[in-house]
């Protein structure tokens, strides 16, 4: 920062600036140095307000930003640096304002507002002035960029902006494994004449992401992110194995460990794996998962006991999924229609639960960019309570002018987080009805089939009494073999696998 002041007292010293203006601007930059920093904001403020000459103005304005962000109040510096990014490249501190703006995103790890001021200031008019941005810098800005643009569905474009990042950059790990969504993606264009070439790159993407090198942010969890990915994208390729062995890579208890057990009793079933399918979902029904929103599961058991002609335990396993879920929808009714205005939807989820089935509650307040909104309005407040308390700057304009902005971004945040929350709201109750639609679909195929066997007359009991259950497969020398009692135990939960009896006749399982 000596090397900013020292340019900067050469720069205005021939300018025809007002004494008066120089001296304020002089006496600014030193409380801003000096760590004066309340002194500092509220001289630049004046002189960003009321300076003649355009010069101080443009520093001033520059100078709060940084005032702000040093004070440790990152959304009024972010609120900074983007008005004058918005000015555009005449403005003498756009490139330092565009990494300010950096700065603060990865201060708040905040994912919504930057990334859109970035993607609606990078047009390809300023790509050749933003290219000398320091490296990281510019790797972070296409970072961000290119989340947008694939939020957008522009996926051509979101591919270059990641495969431009470097492998040396900390959010290289995170690009990769943005880059493998993209590439996989249905709607990427090419597919599915090129589906087989975008897969491998996309698998590759995924690996990149996993084998990473260096200080990556948030690396566990990407980590995490890319072996569901590339489990994904094995499942829908068919090739169940290798999806099942990706899965099975995410750790234990880590965030992401109860989706990969889902999608892994997905994969176990496709691939004809009953016992796994159910070993897989016994594990996510255990009681360490009771806050847990998987409604789903319960009708994959259904469905998996469907095709083995196990017809009790299909209506149990039905009648466990309506006690569960039944009472949620109904409970959820108020809170999914249209008239539902976005700040009720955003209270509902942002406020200690009262109203919501806790499960759908925890699983809304999970979402990556509901925590997002969340914990900037928790700074946008925070920052609003300092600028009130701060007796330097009560008798400024500083005071309000500060204050509205936070309050404009705030209001800003609370619609996106409503959005988010209304959607997940609805998407919970559509997801409720069409899985209860399932369960009927299957009640009432089981009770078809129950009917088959009784016209057949097929004594599917004496079917049952005559197999035999073995132990399932150890998978080798090291593993021990232990009978489930019904207690759920720490270190047994991910490993159990069901042995099954078939009570399907040899024709019906023909038939099915």
């Amino acid at each position: 920062m000596h090397r900013l002041l020292l340019a900067t007292l050469l720069v205005l010293a021939p300018l025809a600036v007002s004494a008066e203006e120089m001296n304020a601007y002089n006496h600014a930059l030193a409380s801003f140095n000096a760590g004066k920093l309340e002194d500092a904001a509220s001289r630049f403020f004046e002189l960003s307000s009321n300076a003649v000459d355009s010069d101080v103005r443009a520093r001033s304005e520059y100078y709060l930003a940084q005032s702000l962000a040093r004070k440790g109040m990152s959304v009024s510096a972010l609120i900074s640096y983007a008005r004058i990014v918005d000015t555009g490249p005449k403005h003498p501190f756009y490139l330092q304002s565009v990494e300010g703006l950096v700065d603060a995103q990865q201060k708040l790890n905040e994912q919504n507002l930057v990334p859109n001021i970035l993607d609606k200031a990078y047009t390809p008019e300023v790509e050749d002035k933003w290219a000398k941005l320091p490296r990281e810098v510019l790797a972070r800005v296409h970072y961000q960029v290119a989340t947008i643009r694939q939020r957008r569905g522009r996926f051509e474009e979101a591919r270059s902006l990641l495969e431009s990042v470097p492998s040396d950059s900390r959010v290289y790990a995170r690009a990769r494994y943005l880059l493998g969504v993209v590439l996989a993606d249905p709607h990427f264009p090419g597919r599915p004449t090129e589906a087989d070439t975008l897969d491998s790159a996309a698998l590759a993407a995924f690996q990149g992401a996993i084998d990473a090198k260096g200080a990556q942010i948030g690396h566990d969890e990407v980590k995490q992110l890319a072996q569901l990915g590339i489990g994904r994208l094995h499942y829908g390729r068919h090739e169940y194995p290798q999806a099942i062995a990706s899965y099975e890579a995410v750790p234990r208890y880590a965030r992401f460990w109860d989706q990969a057990l889902f999608e892994n009793g997905f994969a176990r079933f496709q691939g004809e794996d009953f016992g796994g399918a159910l070993g897989s979902l016994q594990a996510l029904h255990a009681p360490q998962f009771e806050g847990a929103f998987q409604p789903e599961s319960w009708i994959l058991k259904a469905t998996v006991y469907y095709y083995s002609c196990l017809f009790d335990e299909v209506k149990t396993t039905l009648a466990a999924y309506e006690q569960l879920y039944d009472p949620m929808a109904k409970q959820l009714e108020p809170f999914t229609g249209e008239d539902v205005d976005l700040l009720s939807s955003y209270n509902l989820v942002a406020a200690e639960n009262r109203r919501l089935p806790r499960p759908i509650y925890l699983w809304i307040r999970d979402n990556e960019r509901i925590q997002d909104v969340m914990r900037t309005i928790a700074e946008v407040d925070a920052e609003k309570r300092l600028i009130n308390e701060e007796g330097m700057w009560r008798a400024t304009g500083l005071v309000p002018e500060v204050g509205s902005s936070l309050e404009e971004v705030r209001g800003t945040l609370m619609q996106i987080g409503g959005r988010f929350a209304k959607s997940r709201l609805q998407e919970a109750a559509q997801n409720l009805r069409t899985f209860a639609d399932q369960a009927e679909i299957i009640r009432v195929q089981t009770a078809l089939d129950e009917k088959d066997l009784l016209l057949a007359g097929v004594d599917q009991k004496a079917v049952l009494k005559s197999q035999s259950i073995y132990r399932p497969k150890m998978p080798g020398a090291a593993w021990n073999y232990w009978k489930f009692q019904g207690e759920f135990w720490r270190d047994e939960i991910g490993f159990y696998q069901y042995t099954l009896k078939r009570g399907c006749p040899a024709k019906l399982q023909g038939k099915q």
